[in-house]
């Protein structure tokens, strides 16, 4: 047993004897494997390197012989540099030496004058003792002659000279002034009708009442209601009488300010479409009615400082620029009014030579003040001047607005333009209704006046009453007596019409002949 156990180890034993060997031999196997491919390694890198060392200095042979390249290059270019600097700087040369042949000959030229110069003073110093001489000469036989001292005819003379020029200086003012006032009159009157050309606006006489159509004959009853409490409900909320006549399907509102009016129509209108009107209802659309029309209202002042070009106005002056619309002066709308006063003074500030811009400012808010006359006590400019004020505008324009009804005397050339522009639009023939009624009064007077002649058939009144043609019949009145038949109107019109300006005053004598062949 003890033998087997020993030959077990022995066998043990030579087992890892032989493993070692093995292990040894494997091991000196793949050394001997690494030290060749390590070999082969180096001696690639070594080529590798070689390769590279050849390829870095064939780049930098490439590099150096570039850069050569570039420096002849350079070097040529300064050559060539140089060679144009020393072309210009020897055409400098040049012309120096030819300024210097100028000046040199320049200067023998003023040398030569200057001789000569020196020559003419000896010769003037000469003649100017001799004048001398011969003025104290004549002195002294004046002296003699007029038995006065220099001193004394000096006085008088002197004295004559101031009289004489102080009567044509006189003379001159007044011909300036003369000619400065026609002048004047000329240039304002050209302004004024080029203004007006420019310028032409739509008048549209406002009423004082408003028709809404009714969709049947019905609705009278519906809009009086029980007892007419309907009708009476919209006139309290409105402020606007209700007239319901025999006129047919037809309601007439009737007030004198257009925005209640115009309330008044919209909230009816609705009132009708709608089919429900009873008091709550009437008040309801009332109030929103009232409240879109202070929208509107902004939209319409909005729309006008646009038209006319100014910017920056506050917007409760917008505001009150758009309850103008709704605004009447004589049957005028007062805000076409603004608007043309607005143009009219642009239009005259631009041919003055003015800030256009400020001119039609002052235009467009000379009526503010209408906006609220009806509930602030004053004269319209008086509160326009105010509410321009409180609202930030500027003193030339609170001047302008306060003084285009002389409620204070114009002290600027705008606030007259503002006047002026004011008194335009205004007077113009269809401008408000009691002014066009006075404008054809007069111009059916201007016709009865030469009608009334013997011998006229007919007579017509032209160019807004400025010209009247006066046809005559021939057979009463000769080539002769038109003449005298004109001078006999004129003078007729001077004496019993009153008119601005002058009126032109043509007779048309014509003799026809009229015959048939048969």
């Amino acid at each position: 047993m003890f033998g087997d156990f020993f030959l077990i180890l022995f066998g043990i034993a030579l087992g890892a004897a032989g493993g070692y060997a093995l292990h040894r031999y494997v091991n000196s196997k793949r050394l001997a494997d690494s030290q060749g491919l390590a070999d082969r390694i180096v001696q690639e890198a070594r080529k590798e390197a070689e390769a590279m060392k050849k390829e870095i200095k064939l780049q930098g042979q490439d590099e150096v012989y570039a850069l050569k390249k570039e420096q002849e290059n350079e070097y040529k270019e300064m050559e060539r540099g140089l060679k144009r600097q020393e072309e210009r700087l020897q055409e400098k040369e040049e012309r120096l030496e030819n300024k210097l042949e100028k000046v040199a000959s320049k200067e023998s030229e003023v040398v030569t004058l200057e001789k000569r110069m020196i020559k003419q003073e000896k010769k003037l110093e000469g003649l100017r003792e001799d004048l001398e001489k011969r003025k104290d000469e004549h002195e002294r036989k004046l002296q003699e002659v007029s038995g006065l001292t220099v001193e004394e005819a000096r006085e008088k003379l002197m004295t004559e000279i101031e009289s004489r020029t102080r009567h044509e200086a006189a003379k001159m003012v007044r011909a300036i002034e003369m000619e400065a006032k026609e002048e004047g009159t000329r240039k304002a009157r050209k302004i004024l009708a080029l203004a007006i050309q420019r310028y032409s606006g739509d008048y549209v006489n406002e009423q004082t009442v408003t028709a809404v159509t009714l969709p049947s004959e019905d609705m009278k009853g519906r809009i009086i209601g029980r007892e007419g409490r309907n009708i009476r409900a919209l006139e309290a909320a409105t402020g606007v009488d209700l007239i319901i006549d025999d006129t047919p399907e037809t309601v007439v509102l009737s007030a004198y300010s257009p925005l209640r009016r115009e309330v008044a129509k919209q909230a009816l209108e609705r009132l009708i479409h709608d089919g429900r009107i009873h008091p709550a209802r009437i008040e309801d659309i009332v109030n929103k009615v009232e409240q879109e029309m202070d929208v509107k209202l902004r939209e319409i002042g909005e729309q006008a400082t646009f038209d006319v070009g100014v910017h920056g106005i506050h917007p409760e002056i917008v505001k009150l620029i758009g309850q103008l619309q709704y605004r009447t002066s004589f049957s005028q709308n007062v805000l076409q009014h603004s608007l043309e006063v607005a143009f009219l003074c642009g239009i005259m500030a631009a041919e003055l030579g003015m800030d256009e811009k400020i001119a039609k400012r002052a235009g467009l808010l000379h009526d503010i003040g209408k906006a609220v006359d009806h509930e602030i006590e004053g004269p319209h400019a008086v509160i326009g001047a105010d509410l321009a004020k409180k609202h930030g505008e500027s003193k030339e324009i609170i001047h302008a607005i306060q003084a285009h009804h002389e409620d204070i005397p114009p002290k600027s050339v705008l606030a007259t333009l503002v006047q002026a522009a004011d008194s335009l639009s205004g007077a113009r023939p269809g401008a408000r209704k009691e002014l066009l009624e006075n404008y054809v009064k007069r111009l059916e007077e201007l016709e009865n006046v030469a009608t009334g002649f013997d011998g006229v058939s007919k007579a017509y009144a032209i160019q807004a009453g400025r010209e009247i043609r006066v046809m005559v019949d021939a057979e009463k009145v000769s080539d002769d007596n038109t003449h005298m038949l004109c001078k006999d109107i004129a003078t007729k019109i001077e004496n019993n019409m009153t008119y601005p300006g002058q009126i032109r005053v043509t007779v048309i004598r014509e003799r026809r002949s009229v015959g048939y062949a048969k």
